[in-house]
């Protein structure tokens, strides 16, 4: 069995978060700026080795500054000393014909295992020869249990910010050629 390796293509990939705001609306966030390396053998993604994701904190955008701002503070991600959140998988498991990848994500420098609903799309060649796979991902973590503990209450009572944050993401990767 050859290694093969994949490397993200960022043209065609996002990530997103969802988190409940006052627990009536939900307010969608980005990172801009992430990487997702992966090794398998031969195409079988079931079987990969090496699955690496890491996205630089300061890159976290919600189309408002002043929120951004304070994502980026030591209230949430610290992204001062924590600039990248990363995650490693550690293996796939497969029940009725759905993926589901356990691994360690680290936020804050506090490191938990989650897993990731994985949904392989297919491989296919582009128009310029590169062999590409694509995957649709979700998942949830508690934000609490990597010590993003910022909250509040409204006058009446109503709390600001959930502790349930929801990701998704659209991740097209290219197989690297082998070269020796």
């Amino acid at each position: 069995m050859a290694i093969v390796k994949w490397e993200l293509d960022p043209d065609h990939s996002e990530i997103q978060f969802k988190v409940k705001h006052l627990m009536i609306t939900t307010v969608t966030g980005t990172f801009r700026k992430f990487s997702v390396e992966v090794e398998t053998e031969d195409d079988d993604f079931s079987k990969a080795s090496h699955i690496r994701f890491k996205a630089d904190a300061d890159s976290i955008d919600t189309n408002n500054v002043q929120r951004d701002n304070h994502l980026k503070s030591e209230d949430f991600l610290n992204s001062k000393n924590y600039p990248q959140i990363k995650f490693t998988g550690k293996g796939f498991q497969k029940s009725e014909g759905k993926m589901t990848l356990s691994g360690n994500l680290t936020i804050n420098g506090i490191t938990q295992i989650i897993l990731v609903d994985v949904e392989l799309g297919g491989i296919a060649t582009d128009p310029y020869g590169h062999t590409k796979a694509g995957f649709s991902i979700s998942g949830k973590i508690d934000r609490r249990a990597f010590g993003l503990i910022w909250g509040s209450v409204t006058e009446a009572g109503k709390i600001v910010l959930s502790d349930e944050v929801r990701f998704q993401g659209e991740i097209q990767l290219i197989k690297q050629s082998n070269k020796m």
